[in-house]
Protein backbone atom coordinates (compact mmCIF):
# COMPACT_ATOMS: atom_id res chain seq x y z
CA UNK A 1 0.00 0.00 0.00
CA UNK A 2 1.51 3.32 -1.14
CA UNK A 3 1.08 6.87 0.05
CA UNK A 4 -1.68 7.51 -2.48
CA UNK A 5 -3.74 4.54 -1.24
CA UNK A 6 -3.44 5.68 2.36
CA UNK A 7 -4.67 9.12 1.35
CA UNK A 8 -7.73 7.64 -0.37
CA UNK A 9 -8.56 5.54 2.72
CA UNK A 10 -8.26 8.60 4.91
CA UNK A 11 -10.40 10.85 2.73
CA UNK A 12 -13.13 8.37 1.77
CA UNK A 13 -13.40 6.04 4.74
CA UNK A 14 -12.14 8.24 7.55
CA UNK A 15 -9.53 5.67 8.55
CA UNK A 16 -6.34 7.17 9.91
CA UNK A 17 -3.07 5.34 10.37
CA UNK A 18 -1.22 7.27 13.02
CA UNK A 19 2.54 7.06 12.90
CA UNK A 20 2.74 6.75 9.10
CA UNK A 21 5.34 9.30 7.82
CA UNK A 22 4.50 12.14 5.46
CA UNK A 23 0.71 11.83 5.95
CA UNK A 24 -1.45 14.80 6.80
CA UNK A 25 -4.22 14.47 9.40
CA UNK A 26 -7.00 16.95 9.91
CA UNK A 27 -8.77 17.12 13.27
CA UNK A 28 -11.68 19.57 13.54
CA UNK A 29 -10.24 21.65 10.71
CA UNK A 30 -6.70 21.85 12.12
CA UNK A 31 -3.96 20.35 9.95
CA UNK A 32 -1.53 18.23 11.93
CA UNK A 33 1.62 16.63 10.61
CA UNK A 34 2.75 13.17 11.58
CA UNK A 35 5.02 13.08 14.60
CA UNK A 36 7.68 11.74 12.25
CA UNK A 37 7.90 15.23 10.71
CA UNK A 38 8.91 16.48 14.17
CA UNK A 39 6.19 19.17 14.32
CA UNK A 40 5.22 20.15 17.88
CA UNK A 41 1.44 19.75 18.56
CA UNK A 42 -0.84 21.42 21.16
CA UNK A 43 -0.97 19.91 24.64
CA UNK A 44 -3.95 17.64 25.70
CA UNK A 45 -6.87 19.93 26.70
CA UNK A 46 -8.68 19.56 30.15
CA UNK A 47 -11.29 16.78 30.63
CA UNK A 48 -14.88 17.51 29.68
CA UNK A 49 -16.18 14.58 31.83
CA UNK A 50 -15.84 14.12 35.61
CA UNK A 51 -12.60 12.46 36.61
CA UNK A 52 -13.28 8.80 37.34
CA UNK A 53 -11.31 5.58 37.67
CA UNK A 54 -14.13 3.17 38.64
CA UNK A 55 -17.40 1.63 37.45
CA UNK A 56 -21.00 1.88 38.77
CA UNK A 57 -21.20 0.02 42.09
CA UNK A 58 -24.21 -2.08 41.03
CA UNK A 59 -22.06 -3.76 38.38
CA UNK A 60 -20.00 -5.36 41.14
CA UNK A 61 -22.97 -6.16 43.44
CA UNK A 62 -24.00 -9.81 43.87
CA UNK A 63 -27.65 -10.60 44.63
CA UNK A 64 -28.06 -13.95 46.34
CA UNK A 65 -30.91 -15.92 44.73
CA UNK A 66 -31.79 -17.48 48.10
CA UNK A 67 -34.37 -15.39 49.98
CA UNK A 68 -33.91 -15.09 53.75
CA UNK A 69 -37.25 -15.44 55.50
CA UNK A 70 -38.03 -13.27 58.55
CA UNK A 71 -39.37 -15.65 61.19
CA UNK A 72 -42.51 -15.14 63.25
CA UNK A 73 -43.47 -16.71 66.56
CA UNK A 74 -44.65 -20.33 66.21
CA UNK A 75 -48.35 -21.15 65.83
CA UNK A 76 -48.81 -24.05 68.23
CA UNK A 77 -52.40 -23.93 69.50
CA UNK A 78 -53.49 -26.96 67.49
CA UNK A 79 -50.40 -28.85 68.63
CA UNK A 80 -51.12 -28.08 72.30
CA UNK A 81 -54.79 -29.05 72.05
CA UNK A 82 -53.90 -32.09 70.00
CA UNK A 83 -56.34 -31.81 67.12
CA UNK A 84 -57.71 -29.33 64.60
CA UNK A 85 -61.02 -30.24 62.95
CA UNK A 86 -63.59 -28.83 60.53
CA UNK A 87 -67.12 -28.14 61.73
CA UNK A 88 -69.75 -26.81 59.34
CA UNK A 89 -68.75 -24.64 56.40
CA UNK A 90 -68.44 -20.98 55.51
CA UNK A 91 -72.21 -20.37 55.64
CA UNK A 92 -72.57 -21.95 59.10
CA UNK A 93 -73.19 -19.26 61.71
CA UNK A 94 -73.87 -21.27 64.88
CA UNK A 95 -72.90 -24.69 66.19
CA UNK A 96 -74.67 -26.63 68.94
CA UNK A 97 -73.01 -29.29 71.05
CA UNK A 98 -75.61 -31.45 72.84
CA UNK A 99 -74.63 -32.45 76.36
CA UNK A 100 -76.41 -35.37 77.99
CA UNK A 101 -76.40 -36.15 81.70
CA UNK A 102 -77.87 -39.33 83.11
CA UNK A 103 -80.25 -38.95 86.04
CA UNK A 104 -81.91 -41.44 88.32
CA UNK A 105 -83.03 -42.37 91.79
CA UNK A 106 -83.50 -45.78 93.39
CA UNK A 107 -86.04 -47.03 95.86
CA UNK A 108 -86.40 -50.01 98.16
CA UNK A 109 -87.77 -53.02 96.37
CA UNK A 110 -91.35 -54.08 96.82
CA UNK A 111 -93.46 -56.40 94.67
CA UNK A 112 -96.06 -53.72 94.22
CA UNK A 113 -93.81 -50.66 94.51
CA UNK A 114 -93.41 -48.41 91.50
CA UNK A 115 -90.88 -46.03 93.01
CA UNK A 116 -87.49 -45.23 91.47
CA UNK A 117 -86.85 -43.65 88.08
CA UNK A 118 -84.11 -43.05 85.52
CA UNK A 119 -83.86 -40.31 82.94
CA UNK A 120 -81.57 -37.90 81.17
CA UNK A 121 -81.01 -34.17 81.14
CA UNK A 122 -79.79 -32.35 78.05
CA UNK A 123 -78.21 -28.98 77.39
CA UNK A 124 -77.33 -27.37 74.07
CA UNK A 125 -74.36 -25.01 74.49
CA UNK A 126 -73.60 -22.98 71.37
CA UNK A 127 -70.64 -21.38 69.66
CA UNK A 128 -70.61 -18.72 66.94
CA UNK A 129 -68.30 -18.79 63.97
CA UNK A 130 -66.19 -15.85 62.85
CA UNK A 131 -65.08 -15.34 59.26
CA UNK A 132 -62.28 -13.04 58.23
CA UNK A 133 -60.38 -12.13 55.08
CA UNK A 134 -57.28 -10.59 53.55
CA UNK A 135 -56.68 -9.02 50.13
CA UNK A 136 -53.56 -9.50 48.01
CA UNK A 137 -52.80 -7.33 45.01
CA UNK A 138 -49.91 -6.87 42.62
CA UNK A 139 -49.23 -4.71 39.56
CA UNK A 140 -47.58 -5.55 36.25
CA UNK A 141 -44.76 -3.00 36.65
CA UNK A 142 -44.38 -4.03 40.29
CA UNK A 143 -43.82 -7.62 39.20
CA UNK A 144 -41.26 -6.59 36.57
CA UNK A 145 -39.30 -4.44 39.02
CA UNK A 146 -39.26 -7.18 41.68
CA UNK A 147 -38.03 -9.68 39.09
CA UNK A 148 -34.90 -7.56 38.65
CA UNK A 149 -34.01 -8.58 42.21
CA UNK A 150 -34.99 -12.20 41.46
CA UNK A 151 -38.08 -11.98 43.66
CA UNK A 152 -41.31 -13.71 42.63
CA UNK A 153 -43.49 -10.90 43.95
CA UNK A 154 -46.90 -12.46 43.26
CA UNK A 155 -45.84 -15.61 45.08
CA UNK A 156 -44.42 -13.66 48.02
CA UNK A 157 -47.60 -11.65 48.65
CA UNK A 158 -49.64 -14.86 48.47
CA UNK A 159 -47.38 -16.50 51.05
CA UNK A 160 -47.81 -13.42 53.25
CA UNK A 161 -51.60 -13.59 52.93
CA UNK A 162 -51.75 -17.22 54.07
CA UNK A 163 -49.38 -16.51 56.97
CA UNK A 164 -51.53 -13.55 58.05
CA UNK A 165 -54.67 -15.69 58.04
CA UNK A 166 -53.04 -18.56 59.93
CA UNK A 167 -51.56 -16.24 62.56
CA UNK A 168 -55.04 -14.90 63.28
CA UNK A 169 -56.49 -18.42 63.32
CA UNK A 170 -53.90 -19.46 65.89
CA UNK A 171 -54.75 -16.41 67.99
CA UNK A 172 -58.45 -17.32 68.02
CA UNK A 173 -57.57 -20.83 69.18
CA UNK A 174 -55.99 -19.29 72.27
CA UNK A 175 -58.23 -16.24 72.86
CA UNK A 176 -61.37 -16.61 70.74
CA UNK A 177 -63.10 -13.59 69.20
CA UNK A 178 -64.38 -10.72 71.30
CA UNK A 179 -68.12 -9.94 71.63
CA UNK A 180 -69.40 -13.26 70.28
CA UNK A 181 -69.66 -16.80 71.66
CA UNK A 182 -66.24 -17.75 70.39
CA UNK A 183 -63.64 -18.62 73.01
CA UNK A 184 -60.09 -19.85 73.19
CA UNK A 185 -58.09 -22.32 75.23
CA UNK A 186 -56.93 -19.62 77.64
CA UNK A 187 -60.09 -17.55 78.14
CA UNK A 188 -63.09 -19.86 77.90
CA UNK A 189 -65.44 -18.67 80.70
CA UNK A 190 -66.20 -22.27 81.69
CA UNK A 191 -62.61 -22.89 82.80
CA UNK A 192 -61.84 -22.98 86.51
CA UNK A 193 -59.79 -20.11 87.90
CA UNK A 194 -56.03 -20.84 88.03
CA UNK A 195 -54.58 -22.13 91.26
CA UNK A 196 -51.49 -20.57 92.89
CA UNK A 197 -48.08 -22.26 92.87
CA UNK A 198 -46.56 -23.38 96.16
CA UNK A 199 -44.48 -20.68 97.85
CA UNK A 200 -40.81 -21.49 97.44
CA UNK A 201 -38.28 -21.67 100.27
CA UNK A 202 -36.57 -18.49 99.04
CA UNK A 203 -39.87 -16.63 98.76
CA UNK A 204 -42.21 -16.06 95.82
CA UNK A 205 -43.62 -18.66 93.45
CA UNK A 206 -41.45 -18.25 90.33
CA UNK A 207 -39.66 -21.27 88.89
CA UNK A 208 -36.65 -19.10 88.11
CA UNK A 209 -35.37 -19.36 91.70
CA UNK A 210 -36.96 -22.70 92.57
CA UNK A 211 -35.25 -26.02 93.14
CA UNK A 212 -36.02 -29.10 91.08
CA UNK A 213 -38.13 -30.53 93.88
CA UNK A 214 -40.12 -27.30 94.20
CA UNK A 215 -40.97 -27.35 90.49
CA UNK A 216 -42.09 -30.96 90.79
CA UNK A 217 -44.22 -30.02 93.80
CA UNK A 218 -46.09 -27.47 91.67
CA UNK A 219 -46.73 -30.03 88.93
CA UNK A 220 -47.89 -32.52 91.57
CA UNK A 221 -50.25 -29.88 92.99
CA UNK A 222 -51.73 -29.36 89.53
CA UNK A 223 -52.33 -33.08 89.13
CA UNK A 224 -53.72 -33.57 92.65
CA UNK A 225 -56.14 -30.67 92.20
CA UNK A 226 -57.37 -32.08 88.91
CA UNK A 227 -57.67 -35.62 90.23
CA UNK A 228 -59.67 -34.47 93.25
CA UNK A 229 -61.96 -32.34 91.07
CA UNK A 230 -62.90 -35.18 88.72
CA UNK A 231 -63.27 -37.69 91.56
CA UNK A 232 -60.89 -40.36 90.35
CA UNK A 233 -61.67 -40.31 86.62
CA UNK A 234 -57.94 -39.94 85.96
CA UNK A 235 -54.80 -41.51 87.37
CA UNK A 236 -51.04 -41.27 86.89
CA UNK A 237 -51.27 -43.27 83.66
CA UNK A 238 -53.88 -41.03 82.00
CA UNK A 239 -52.89 -39.40 78.74
CA UNK A 240 -52.38 -35.70 79.46
CA UNK A 241 -50.61 -32.57 78.25
CA UNK A 242 -48.64 -30.14 80.38
CA UNK A 243 -48.71 -26.84 78.45
CA UNK A 244 -46.52 -23.86 79.27
CA UNK A 245 -44.43 -21.13 77.68
CA UNK A 246 -40.89 -21.74 76.44
CA UNK A 247 -39.77 -19.46 79.27
CA UNK A 248 -41.34 -21.70 81.91
CA UNK A 249 -39.95 -24.81 80.27
CA UNK A 250 -36.42 -23.40 80.39
CA UNK A 251 -36.84 -22.09 83.95
CA UNK A 252 -38.45 -25.18 85.43
CA UNK A 253 -37.99 -28.39 83.48
CA UNK A 254 -34.25 -27.98 83.10
CA UNK A 255 -33.70 -27.87 86.86
CA UNK A 256 -31.48 -30.68 88.10
CA UNK A 257 -31.86 -32.38 91.47
CA UNK A 258 -29.07 -33.27 93.90
CA UNK A 259 -29.02 -36.69 92.21
CA UNK A 260 -28.25 -35.06 88.84
CA UNK A 261 -31.70 -35.85 87.42
CA UNK A 262 -33.63 -33.14 85.59
CA UNK A 263 -37.27 -32.26 86.22
CA UNK A 264 -38.10 -33.31 82.65
CA UNK A 265 -36.71 -36.80 83.29
CA UNK A 266 -38.58 -37.16 86.57
CA UNK A 267 -41.86 -36.14 84.91
CA UNK A 268 -41.44 -39.02 82.46
CA UNK A 269 -40.95 -41.38 85.40
CA UNK A 270 -43.84 -40.09 87.52
CA UNK A 271 -46.35 -39.42 84.71
CA UNK A 272 -45.50 -41.84 81.88
CA UNK A 273 -48.23 -40.54 79.52
CA UNK A 274 -47.72 -36.84 80.14
CA UNK A 275 -46.46 -34.78 77.17
CA UNK A 276 -44.92 -31.34 77.65
CA UNK A 277 -45.83 -28.78 74.99
CA UNK A 278 -44.95 -25.12 74.74
CA UNK A 279 -46.45 -21.99 73.17
CA UNK A 280 -45.47 -18.32 73.61
CA UNK A 281 -49.07 -17.38 74.53
CA UNK A 282 -48.63 -18.92 77.99
CA UNK A 283 -46.49 -15.91 78.95
CA UNK A 284 -49.42 -13.68 79.93
CA UNK A 285 -49.68 -10.15 81.30
CA UNK A 286 -50.65 -11.68 84.66
CA UNK A 287 -47.65 -14.01 84.79
CA UNK A 288 -46.49 -17.40 83.53
CA UNK A 289 -49.42 -19.78 83.04
CA UNK A 290 -49.32 -23.60 83.06
CA UNK A 291 -52.23 -25.81 82.00
CA UNK A 292 -52.73 -29.49 82.69
CA UNK A 293 -55.02 -30.85 79.96
CA UNK A 294 -56.40 -34.39 80.17
CA UNK A 295 -56.44 -35.27 76.49
CA UNK A 296 -59.48 -37.55 76.55
CA UNK A 297 -61.62 -39.53 78.96
CA UNK A 298 -63.67 -42.57 77.95
CA UNK A 299 -63.16 -41.84 74.26
CA UNK A 300 -64.33 -38.22 74.41
CA UNK A 301 -61.72 -35.55 73.69
CA UNK A 302 -61.51 -32.68 76.14
CA UNK A 303 -61.07 -29.96 73.49
CA UNK A 304 -60.61 -29.37 69.76
CA UNK A 305 -59.41 -26.43 67.72
CA UNK A 306 -62.13 -25.97 65.12
CA UNK A 307 -62.60 -24.09 61.85
CA UNK A 308 -65.30 -23.68 59.24
CA UNK A 309 -62.96 -23.01 56.30
CA UNK A 310 -59.21 -23.50 56.54
CA UNK A 311 -58.65 -21.48 53.39
CA UNK A 312 -60.96 -20.21 50.66
CA UNK A 313 -59.14 -18.62 47.71
CA UNK A 314 -61.59 -16.39 45.85
CA UNK A 315 -61.26 -15.59 42.11
CA UNK A 316 -58.35 -13.47 40.88
CA UNK A 317 -59.69 -10.15 39.61
CA UNK A 318 -57.88 -8.74 36.56
CA UNK A 319 -57.68 -4.93 36.52
CA UNK A 320 -56.32 -2.71 33.71
CA UNK A 321 -52.70 -3.33 34.73
CA UNK A 322 -52.94 -5.08 38.08
CA UNK A 323 -54.45 -8.09 39.83
CA UNK A 324 -56.08 -8.73 43.21
CA UNK A 325 -57.47 -11.68 45.12
CA UNK A 326 -59.36 -12.22 48.35
CA UNK A 327 -58.64 -15.11 50.70
CA UNK A 328 -60.82 -15.98 53.70
CA UNK A 329 -61.05 -18.39 56.62
CA UNK A 330 -63.45 -19.14 59.46
CA UNK A 331 -62.93 -20.16 63.07
CA UNK A 332 -64.85 -21.50 66.05
CA UNK A 333 -61.92 -20.85 68.40
CA UNK A 334 -61.18 -23.79 70.70
CA UNK A 335 -64.24 -25.85 71.58
CA UNK A 336 -63.82 -27.22 75.08
CA UNK A 337 -66.28 -30.06 75.51
CA UNK A 338 -65.34 -30.88 79.10
CA UNK A 339 -63.71 -27.88 80.82
CA UNK A 340 -63.51 -29.88 84.03
CA UNK A 341 -60.53 -31.74 82.57
CA UNK A 342 -58.37 -28.63 82.29
CA UNK A 343 -56.58 -27.33 85.37
CA UNK A 344 -54.52 -24.11 85.39
CA UNK A 345 -51.74 -22.64 87.52
CA UNK A 346 -50.70 -18.99 87.28
CA UNK A 347 -47.52 -17.36 88.53
CA UNK A 348 -44.82 -19.99 88.10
Amino acid sequence: MNQHDLKIIQDRAGVHFMGVPNLDFQVEGVMLRNAGDRITCDAQPSLVTVSNSGIPAFLSTYIDPKLIEILVSPMKAAEVVGQEIKKGDWVTETAMFPVVESTGVTSSYGDYSENGAAGANTNFPQRQSYHYQVITQWGERELEKASLARIDWANRVNIASVLTLNKFQNKTYFFGVEDIQNYGLLNDPSLDAPITPITKVGGGTSWNNATANEVLDDIAKLFRTEQTKVKGLIDLNSKMTLAMSPTSEAAGLTKVSEFNVSVADRIKKLYPNMTVKTAPEYSTDSGELVQLIIDEVEGQRTADCAFTEKLRAHPIIIQTSSFKQKKSQGTWGTIIYRPVFIQQMLGV
